[in-house]
Parts: C-alpha cells; structure tokens; sequence
C-alpha cells in the first residue's frame, strides 16, 4: 500500500480528470486518466480503478471502513 500522503494527490487528479473527461466525450485527459488508474490500482494493490478507490476509504486518515465520503469529493 502506498503512503497515505500519496493517495489523497491520486484521488483527487483522478475526480478532476474524470470530471474533463465526462465533459468532453472523447477526452485528450484519456490517456492521462488511464496513468492514475494504474497508479491508483499499483498503489492499493488492486486490479480495478473501483476497488482502488474504495481501498482508499480504509486507508485515509479520517476515513472508516463505512465512511464512502473519499468517494464524493473531488
């Protein structure tokens, strides 16, 4: 697992950029997304951007195990 400094930086790029993409339909942020997917999941140890965001809610500080609120920032 990363160090939690790290993933705060990685969640937050990767809302923003989802956020230009959904905007734009075919992106030029693709690419630059699909980089945080693999360095979101490298770090947690998963294989899906999803379960790379929830793994994030367990590590955080200041986030719980129930605690999806990671989830709707950004």
């Amino acid at each position: 697992m990363a160090h939690p400094a790290v993933l705060p930086g990685l969640v937050n790029r990767y809302w923003a950029l989802s956020v230009l993409d959904a905007a734009e339909g075919e992106s030029p942020v693709r690419g630059e997304i699909e980089d945080v997917e693999r360095a979101l999941c490298v770090s947690t140890g998963t294989t899906d951007v999803h379960a790379a965001l929830i793994a994030t809610c367990h590590h955080l500080p200041g986030t719980g195990a129930l605690d999806d609120s990671v989830l709707l920032s950004g």
